[in-house]
């Protein structure tokens, strides 16, 4: 076989590992505890956050603070089309719900795809100011805008439920819904990764007046780049609100775009299949950690438990990372069935040198 595999063993490892996650996945909905599927859900939705991102940051080179702000677009727009009209008038009591909001009921599935390409629209509407900006400038208008979302979805009484956020909202989310849509979502950027698309886009990320140079039409890549990943974190929104059931304002604050880039710095920014094992780490880690917030023994000591203490102990690990493992786990290299078939032989031909 050579140290590459061929194309045909690459399809034929893929199609068995899906059905492998699929199958694992539908015994898991059967068995395993509410909770256990709770975190599933959220390691899929993450993954959907942090790859979403990897191609706004991390593969295009655009440094976006305002990623929550599409994610609360998602969230918004597919609650208010998903949830039932009677539910509608007695949630909204100060000021009710404009038309035709008010007498619109979608299935699910719809109501997903339509809250990604609001979320995509509003990215075009930032994109196009603010990607005439570089640097921190960009970073700082990003967030601005990020954090205005935030602000309108506060003071939007006739839209969002202002302050008071939409609650009982139909629990649609389930394994099949989040997993499926993060497959999606990294199928397609990977493809559009793997293509000349791709290629333009990493030139634009290491030098945008050489990509110039070489006649790529930077803003309208970089443009592309935006609303994809903002169509992603609207799907990925809308799936989010239909798992914990209820959202407001608060929900989306700055901290959420942080935390979604510790798992893309965590994973290696620029690797999409780091990103799906920084999601996943983040995740399983967070609730792991969650020990630490209530009282609990280690041998003769007793420690108190300390709200927040996950948080703390999370941010100095990502710390300690920063500092002697800069690129992160993955840094820009990607998993792929070439490379771990050159680690396996490899570990196989010191095995076998030791043996003789």
């Amino acid at each position: 076989m050579g140290k590459m595999l061929s194309n045909g063993v690459k399809f034929l490892l893929t199609t068995l590992l899906i059905i492998a996650m699929g199958f694992l996945l539908f015994v898991a909905n059967k068995t395993a505890s509410e909770y256990v599927i709770l975190i599933l859900n959220l390691m899929a939705i993450n993954i959907i956050f942090a790859v979403s991102l990897t191609l706004i940051n991390g593969i295009t080179g655009i440094f976006s603070l305002g990623h929550a702000g599409f994610i609360a677009i998602g969230a918004y727009v597919s609650t208010l089309l998903t949830l039932p009209v009677a539910q509608k008038e007695m949630t909204f009591l100060i000021k009710p719900l404009i038309y035709p909001l008010n007498q619109i009921q979608l299935p699910f599935l719809p109501a997903t795809i339509i809250a990604g390409l609001i979320a995509a629209g509003f990215g075009y509407v930032v994109a196009a100011p603010s990607l005439r900006l570089i640097g921190d400038y960009l970073a700082i208008a990003t967030l601005g805008l990020g954090e205005t979302i935030r602000i309108i979805a506060n003071n939007a009484w006739s839209i969002t439920n202002g302050a008071l956020g939409l609650k009982a909202i139909p629990p649609y989310t389930n394994i099949y819904w989040s997993w499926g849509w993060a497959f999606v979502t990294v199928f397609v950027i990977a493809s559009l990764v793997k293509s000349s698309y791709g290629r333009a886009l990493k030139a634009i990320r290491e030098d945008s007046i050489a990509a110039k140079a070489m006649g790529i039409n930077v803003f309208s890549h970089q443009v592309m780049s935006f609303v994809l990943g903002s169509f992603f974190a609207g799907v990925g929104g809308a799936l989010w609100a239909h798992l914990i059931t209820t959202i407001d304002p608060k929900s989306f604050a700055f901290t959420k775009t942080f935390e979604i880039l510790i798992m893309v710095v965590l994973g290696g920014l620029g690797s999409i299949s780091g990103a799906i094992i920084g999601a996943s780490i983040y995740t399983v880690g967070l609730e792991f950690l969650r020990v630490l917030e209530s009282p609990f023994k280690f041998g003769f000591i007793n420690f108190p438990g300390i709200p927040g203490m996950r948080m703390v102990v999370l941010s100095v690990l990502l710390i300690i990372l920063m500092l002697f493992w800069q690129r992160g786990i993955m840094g820009r290299n990607e998993l792929s069935w070439d490379l771990l078939y050159g680690f396996v032989t490899k570990r196989l031909k010191k095995r076998g040198g030791k043996n003789d």
